[in-house]
């Protein structure tokens, strides 16, 4: 018997994944040929990276190849791995569309599916993070650690390659960001810049946060241990997250406090990351 495929496109039902991939694809190069026919001397990244390009997948690969290739990992080679991982996991590219829709979602400056494809280092980051996740799962454990070494260089983002992502996160600017060996993100996980998924000392073994669905964090905060964010939480910029934090929860201060909750809350979607709806007498910080 054939095994199921567990992969799903996030943002859409599944019976429809086929019908959204050619509609995904068909306005990728639309939108890759009026760029062309506006700024025509950008023609080699437009033709390179989209026109020339068989596949939604392929574009993907062969951009993110582009910008990690250098003297010792050629840009063959990293597509090579992607279409090597790809092929024995589908849920990569899967993974991959619903990270660009993510950023089309939910980042008030993106229009245009082509600006994450092509220029968003928070998108590329993602989906180099996929690529060494699958390597170092089946044993090329130096190849990960290079390419992750080269994805911190290049994106300023230092994700281990153990760390586990579900589908449809965003990175809004991504720089500073630090995810741990243990650390695990939910579907639908929206995160800023200097965001820490760390540990909480030299302990070994399972220490980093499990990060559940639909929750939104926001810059400058630091999450530190083995410890749970449920979904839909909501975590205050600048905030230092040290002990659990319930379903649809707000978290703000240092060390961070339950300020709120509200179960219909959707905040990784909306992207609020302020407190001006709650009463500044509600943080009653003590030292």
């Amino acid at each position: 018997m054939q095994r199921p495929n567990p992969c799903r496109l996030t943002l859409v039902p599944q019976d429809d994944t086929a019908a959204v991939t050619d509609a995904l694809w068909a306005r990728l190069r639309r939108e890759a040929e009026e760029a062309y026919e506006r700024e025509p001397k950008l023609a080699p990244l437009f033709f390179d990276s989209i026109l020339n390009q068989p596949s939604f997948e392929t574009a993907v690969f062969h951009r993110v190849a582009a910008r990690l290739r250098n003297d010792v990992v050629s840009l063959p080679l990293i597509v090579q791995a992607f279409a090597k991982a790809c092929a024995d996991d589908p849920c990569i590219v899967e993974a991959a569309k619903a990270d660009i829709a993510a950023v089309l979602e939910r980042d008030p400056a993106c229009d245009r599916l082509i600006e994450p494809l092509l220029y968003f280092k928070g998108f590329h980051a993602i989906q180099a993070h996929r690529l060494n996740h699958w390597l170092w799962s089946h044993g090329e454990r130096d190849f990960a650690l290079y390419l992750q070494s080269r994805s911190s260089e290049v994106f300023q983002t230092d994700i281990h390659p153990a760390a586990r992502f579900g589908h449809g996160i965003f990175l809004d600017h991504a720089t500073g960001l630090v995810v741990g060996e243990t650390a695990t993100l939910g579907d639908n996980v929206s995160m800023l810049h200097h965001v820490t998924l760390g540990g909480s000392g030299k302990e070994h073994g399972d220490r980093h946060p499990k990060v559940r669905h639909g929750v939104v964090i926001g810059a400058g905060a630091a999450i530190l241990g083995n410890i749970e964010v449920g979904e839909h939480a909501r975590i205050a910029a600048g905030s230092v997250v040290l002990k659990p934090v319930p379903p649809h929860a707000t978290m703000a201060g240092v060390p961070a406090k339950v300020v709120r909750i509200a179960e219909t809350d959707e905040p990784s979607r909306s992207m609020n990351q302020t407190l001006s709806d709650l009463a500044y007498q509600s943080f009653n910080y003590t030292i």
